[in-house]
């Protein structure tokens, strides 16, 4: 049976989540602000702006530039917009909702505004009675991957369990995995905090401190990711798992990832401001180290590689000196 769905956003994600869900021959209309993006999906069925033009998306995938047209008579709304916006489009789709939806949220990061997860911000505006379940679809995962259909594994994430397991059977197929998962807040906590160890990634290959620091870094991010996941009400055994451990390899690693990018650009400057005055993408880990550090601070906890990112970012702290200051904490039980 065909499921009507929605994407909010024409980005790379959300053209790439387009493409699988097309695959699966569900109806797939896009919502894009430019109308040149538009025009160029719907007419020549490729989206330049983020994929190179011999690449040919399905002709079932239809854009418009008109909010309420594409949301219309849909069974699922997907958000693929960065975190930093998710409040004011959820504001612009709630007076348009004439009927119940499955929301699907795929930004991984905190509402800048109240410091909730997304999925509570995703509650808070849209009406009660408009809305079936809030998803998260997040994990290890880059849009210049899957839209060449390279094997991907993600977890439709939701506290109603039977919506989780919908979302999975929408978006699987032979290249798109989709695990189950109920653990909403260590979840989203997993996904989001893993952008700032990922910054602290790029800043050490930025630095050239080799392989065994930046092995010794992540590890102590996951650390500090499951510290700050437990005193949230996230459960350990998920940052394990997919929007943990997954997420948190593939972020820190991958050449796709803008914020491990925009830590080596860090790194060889042994500072953050050229980059935060010339940067022009989204990197959802700087947004956050911010709100990792008000959380940390609010509930007493010891966060030495997130308080080290924020301090670069926010206090003009020079990373090479800050690694020694780590290097020199008194020694204690891993």
């Amino acid at each position: 049976m065909k499921t009507k769905i929605a994407i909010i956003g024409a980005g790379s994600w959300g053209t790439a989540l387009a493409q699988v869900v097309a695959d699966n021959d569900h109806d797939v209309m896009m919502f894009a602000k430019d109308p040149k993006v538009c025009k160029e999906i719907n007419e020549r069925h490729t989206n330049s702006n983020y994929f190179k033009d011999e690449f040919i998306l399905p002709k079932s995938i239809k854009a418009s530039c008109d909010l309420a047209e594409v949301i219309s008579n849909q069974d699922v709304v997907l958000l693929s917009v960065p975190s930093h916006a998710v409040r004011e489009m959820v504001k612009s789709i709630a007076p348009l909702l004439k009927h119940q939806v499955c929301i699907i949220n795929t930004a991984k990061g905190f509402d800048p505004i109240t410091n909730q997860r997304l999925s509570e911000t995703i509650r808070s505006i849209l009406p009660k009675k408009l809305v079936k379940a809030v998803v998260n679809l997040i994990g290890p995962s880059h849009a210049e991957e899957v839209i060449y259909r390279q094997l991907t594994l993600v977890s439709a994430v939701c506290k109603k369990v039977e919506f989780a397991e919908k979302v999975s059977q929408l978006f699987s197929n032979e290249y798109f995995r989709v695990y189950v998962q109920k653990d909403e807040i260590g979840s989203e906590i997993g996904s989001a905090l893993k952008n700032v160890i990922a910054i602290a990634s790029g800043v050490v290959t930025g630095l050239n401190l080799g392989d065994n620091a930046r092995a010794a870094l992540i590890t102590r991010g996951l650390a500090e990711l499951m510290r700050l996941g437990k005193v949230l009400g996230g459960k350990l055994k998920t940052h394990a798992g997919l929007t943990g451990l997954g997420d948190l390899i593939v972020t820190c690693y991958s050449n796709h990832s803008r914020n491990y990018q925009a830590g080596i650009k860090i790194g060889r400057d042994d500072s953050a401001q050229n980059f935060l005055e010339t940067n022009q993408e989204t990197v959802e880990g700087v947004a956050f180290a911010k709100i990792a550090h008000q959380l940390a601070k609010k509930h007493h906890l010891k966060l030495p590689i997130i308080e080290a990112v924020y301090a670069v970012l926010y206090e003009k702290k020079r990373p090479s000196e800050l690694i020694k200051s780590l290097m020199n904490r008194p020694l204690r039980v891993e």
